[in-house]
């Protein structure tokens, strides 16, 4: 990795670091976190207080791999897809966590795709 990768990587860490330190999932609303690539898009909700995956989706899913869309399209539907697992386990609220990425582009697409979906995000 290049100087300007690793720099760039503890960023974000540091990003993270802070913002998980304000942001808990609980059983009643569990935490979305997403974790971008540069190919595809993951997203699973979480239970910091058990430490449990409760759902997960993304772009790898088998429902989303003949979906021919850009790169935004795809992250819609992943938030899309983790709100249907997530209301069909009885999950309606989530606690959105960015993971040290920017709101912005695909993180907010997945965001916007669970909303549409039918969680409170």
């Amino acid at each position: 990795m290049s100087l300007w990768t690793l720099s760039k990587l503890h960023g974000r860490l540091r990003r993270k670091q802070r913002s998980r330190g304000r942001i808990q999932g609980t059983e009643s609303r569990p935490r979305l976190n997403v974790f971008r690539s540069a190919k595809h898009i993951y997203a699973q909700v979480v239970d910091d207080e058990r430490g449990i995956t409760l759902a997960q989706a993304s772009t790898l899913d088998k429902s989303l791999v003949c979906v021919d869309l850009q790169k935004q399209g795809m992250a819609s539907a992943v938030g899309k897809l983790i709100a249907e697992k997530c209301l069909s386990l009885g999950i309606a609220s989530v606690v959105f966590d960015r993971n040290g990425f920017r709101y912005h582009g695909r993180v907010r697409a997945v965001a916007d795709g669970a909303r549409d979906g039918g969680l409170t995000v």
